[in-house]
């Protein structure tokens, strides 16, 4: 009998010892809006939680803003809860599809990549979420002037 998702994840974090479920989000409007122009016309960005691996010994508390040129092989992602049996992270196109974005660009299906990319840390907080981190990827998007942001929760 498989379990559900909900399920297994509420089993996982209490076996990690934390004392009280997660809230799952909930939002009765979609907080997107709608591509203002072209796509071939669009500056394109991601957002990910995986964590460059020269912050590792720094923890990270705050939404960080990268370099697309400095975007590693791989992310480290060891200390974050997911589920480590079934899926992988040596795939770096599968959750970090740069080479992809790159080619989209050199087609002109895509305006450009904007210059940076963007972290945001799995603190398990909406409201650190949605008061800090949120609103410092919104800032340096609009300072890199993004059309799209693709986010790629790990």
């Amino acid at each position: 009998m498989k379990t559900r998702y909900i399920d297994r994840t509420r089993d996982y974090y209490r076996a990690q010892g934390f004392s009280t479920d997660y809230t799952w989000s909930q939002y009765d409007e979609t907080p997107f809006a709608p591509l203002g122009k072209p796509l071939n016309e669009s500056r394109v960005t991601m957002v990910t939680t995986g964590v460059v691996e020269a912050d590792i010994p720094k923890p990270i508390r705050t939404a960080k803003h990268y370099p697309f040129s400095d975007a590693p092989g791989a992310f480290f992602t060891e200390e974050l809860s997911w589920d480590k049996t079934t899926t992988h992270m040596r795939d770096r196109s599968s959750y970090f599809p740069i080479e992809i974005l790159q080619a989209l660009e050199e087609e002109a299906f895509i305006g450009d990549i904007a210059p940076r990319f963007h972290f945001v840390p799995t603190e398990y907080s909406q409201r650190l979420t949605i008061e800090q981190d949120a609103p410092s990827i919104v800032r340096a998007c609009l300072e890199d002037e993004v059309d799209i942001a693709i986010l790629i929760p790990l």
